[in-house]
């Protein structure tokens, strides 16, 4: 499976329970990647979204144990240790911020097990700038 997660310069992902932050830009440049495939995402997260721009959404609580190989999962709520062995690429969002956070991204990019193939600056609508990075095995 391949996952989308948005975080801070600290890695976090949501305070007190809420996203740090949300963009059009980013969610727009999600819905182009995962266009031919399939985003699975709890309920939470598919409150930002426009249901009738993405035929692709499957919804599901338990959404990282139903995605399969090659499906996209958008994680903003959720550890994804347990499921590091499914995981096959990683699309990493940076904010180039600091926010208050209690949940943070939980996977060790740096212990060997992930390469950067890519990196990419691009002008967001709430951020001046936002970092794509995508990380494989």
């Amino acid at each position: 499976m391949h996952i989308i997660v948005c975080v801070d310069d600290n890695l976090g992902m949501t305070f007190n329970r809420r996203r740090q932050s949300r963009d059009r830009v980013v969610r727009q440049r999600i819905a182009e990647l995962t266009r031919d495939g399939v985003l699975w995402m709890n309920h939470y997260s598919a409150r930002q979204f426009a249901r009738e721009e993405l035929p692709q959404l499957r919804l599901d609580e338990d959404f990282l144990s139903s995605a399969g190989a090659g499906e996209f999962c958008f994680v903003e709520n959720e550890a994804l240790t347990p499921w590091s062995s499914k995981i096959e690429r990683i699309y990493l969002y940076r904010w180039n911020r600091r926010y208050p956070s209690d949940r943070k991204f939980d996977l060790n990019l740096e212990d060997g097990g992930w390469v950067l193939e890519r990196s990419e600056d691009f002008p967001g609508f709430s951020h001046e700038t936002i970092t794509e990075e995508v990380y494989a095995r």
